[in-house]
């Protein structure tokens, strides 16, 4: 296990995958989980992209194998996730990466992109939301009176599996995945959650997109119910180059339903923006 550890400040844990030729310089993708993940979630990534790349998955804060060594409810910002990402890649030396969020962490991306656009090579979008509207939010209440009370009365694990039926996945879904993204969901503190979930509620990029210069790669599915059309509207209207590809299913979770098509997209949008072949 690595860490990130610093003076005053959390504890960030993350992974670095390289079967890259090691007299090669390769760039780096950063692969960002959404709510309640961890860099655990991408390793069925791994295999396609660590041949051609250098892939470096972070643990948010207090997410995964972060630990919980600050208080969630002040710690837990966009810009500190954002500062949290820039503080890694300046410990490793990473002048730029080929950024890929997915749902929250591609609002992670989309803030980054805006800001660090030196840092960022490409953005690369999936299952990623402009911002989380109410009528989603509200959903994930489950008869509580909020998500927050439905976190601490069900449990983490409970919670998530409810959320497989809502929208994260179809039916006829294998169901040992399932279980497993619960269950690992599970394994996340209530209150990093809920400190999460209240970031949610306000976290909004629309403002920034403009200022994105970095191509953009957005992996969608078919009529989600997260990304809807009205958030492809905004992605249309803020960002000037973007390539939008639909995957034909409405499951939210794409990144693990459909993990090889995800990752090759993501691997050869990189690869045409570095002017590299990524075949043998």
């Amino acid at each position: 296990m690595t860490f990130l550890k610093r003076q005053g400040k959390p504890t960030l844990h993350y992974t670095i995958d390289d079967f890259t030729d090691p007299w090669k310089k390769s760039a780096t993708v950063l692969l960002q989980h959404g709510y309640g993940r961890s860099g655990r979630f991408w390793y069925n990534w791994v295999p396609y992209l660590s041949r051609y790349y250098r892939v470096l998955r972070l643990d948010l804060r207090g997410f995964g194998q972060s630990p919980v060594d600050f208080d969630p409810y002040t710690g837990i910002t966009l810009d500190n996730h954002a500062a949290d990402v820039i503080a890694l890649l300046d410990a490793l030396q990473i002048e730029s990466v080929h950024y890929c969020g997915e749902s929250f962490g591609g609002i992670l991306g989309m803030v980054l992109a805006a800001r660090q656009p030196t840092r960022i090579r490409t953005l690369n979008l999936v299952s990623a939301p402009v911002n989380l509207h109410q009528k989603h939010l509200e959903s994930t209440a489950f008869g509580h009176a909020s998500r927050e009370e439905a976190l601490r009365e069900m449990g983490a694990e409970k919670w998530a599996l409810a959320m497989n039926d809502l929208n994260r996945f179809a039916p006829g879904t294998d169901p040992g995945l399932a279980s497993w993204f619960a269950s690992e969901m599970g394994k996340n503190n209530v209150d990093v959650l809920c400190a999460q979930y209240r970031l949610h509620c306000t976290a909004s990029a629309e403002a920034l997109l403009p200022l994105i210069q970095a191509p953009v790669l957005a992996i969608y599915p078919t009529s989600g119910k997260i990304t809807t059309n009205e958030q492809e509207v905004l992605l249309k209207k803020g960002i000037q180059n973007l390539n939008i590809v639909h995957l034909p299913t409405p499951s939210h979770a794409i990144a693990s339903l459909m993990p090889a098509t995800c990752a090759r997209e993501v691997l050869h949008f990189c690869a045409r923006h570095d002017g590299i072949a990524c075949h043998e």
